[in-house]
């Protein structure tokens, strides 16, 4: 069976000093989760850009970035299902990448989509795709496998009916790249989710879940509502099957990563609520 993780990005506002941490790192494992999934930029620290970016994103990445990481998770007993890392540090230091995520015992390292990239120009989502696997063959020398991590900027069309994902998908060398999906943007974009997670098949390695809907109560002012992540089996989305999809490609890890529209405005109250559906079906 799949691990069930939890992302770290949800965690930065309850992640500002070591007890605190090692307080949320608890409730999450109390909940039923026995992994997490970590960020470069949340277990070192960070610059000031990628502090304001996150925040103004709604998903601030904390202060904790000086802390005990390693001691701190080792300590709460769940184990780490993967890392993400930028493409830029990869390439200009994959030692490093390929020792963090030794040190914190992961096979898995995870780039989680480019900025300021235009994913709608093909030349450069083949740019994009022979660094990729350039990448994920200098980190499979050193016994880590290289994951790609999709938003919804990858479903937008490429030309001749293509989508930048379905490029990736195709041209990507399976045997230095592979993905963690995640269902949630494909699905904000009007994609089916369900679809591409049958496209992928075996490549998936690791499976982000969310649902979406909406927490409006009572009368619609009208008749259109803006919807936002929600805990899981409280949205729309069509999880149970997705979940099944994900066990029967035989992915790692299931790991929650929900965005700031959490019930009770807190990220462990939402943790917690999630773990009834992820102890049900994963």
């Amino acid at each position: 069976m799949p691990i069930r993780a939890v992302q770290q990005i949800m965690l930065g506002t309850v992640t500002a000093k070591e007890r605190q941490v090692a307080e949320t790192l608890s409730a999450i494992k109390q909940a039923g989760y026995d992994g997490i999934e970590l960020n470069g930029f949340m277990i070192r620290p960070t610059s000031f850009m990628v502090r304001m970016m996150t925040k103004m994103a709604g998903m601030p990445v904390g202060k904790g970035g000086g802390l005990d990481w390693k001691g701190l998770v080792k300590e709460s007993g769940l184990c780490v299902v993967s890392v993400h890392e930028d493409l830029g540090s990869i390439k200009r230091d994959p030692a490093a990448v390929i020792k963090e995520a030794e040190e914190f015992g992961t096979q898995y390292v995870v780039i989680t989509g480019m900025y300021r990239f235009d994913y709608s120009d093909a030349s450069a989502v083949g740019m994009l795709i022979k660094d990729l696997n350039e990448a994920g063959k200098k980190l499979k020398n050193g016994g880590i496998s290289l994951l790609y991590h999709n938003h919804n900027c990858e479903f937008r069309k490429v030309g001749k009916g293509k989508t930048a994902y379905q490029m990736l998908l195709e041209e990507t060398d399976p045997e230095f790249v592979n993905f963690e999906f995640d269902s949630y943007w494909p699905t904000e974009a009007g994609a089916d989710a369900l679809a591409w997670m049958h496209r992928l098949g075996k490549r998936m390695k690791l499976y982000h879940i969310n649902d979406r809907g909406s927490r409006v109560s009572g009368a619609s002012m009208t008749p259109i509502l803006q919807s936002d992540s929600m805990e899981l089996g409280y949205g729309n989305m069509d999880l149970v099957s997705m979940t099944e999809q994900a066990k029967e490609a035989g992915v790692d890890a299931v790991i929650l990563e929900s965005h700031k529209n959490w019930a009770e405005k807190s990220p462990v109250r939402s943790i917690q609520l999630s773990a009834e559906f992820m102890k049900k079906y994963v």
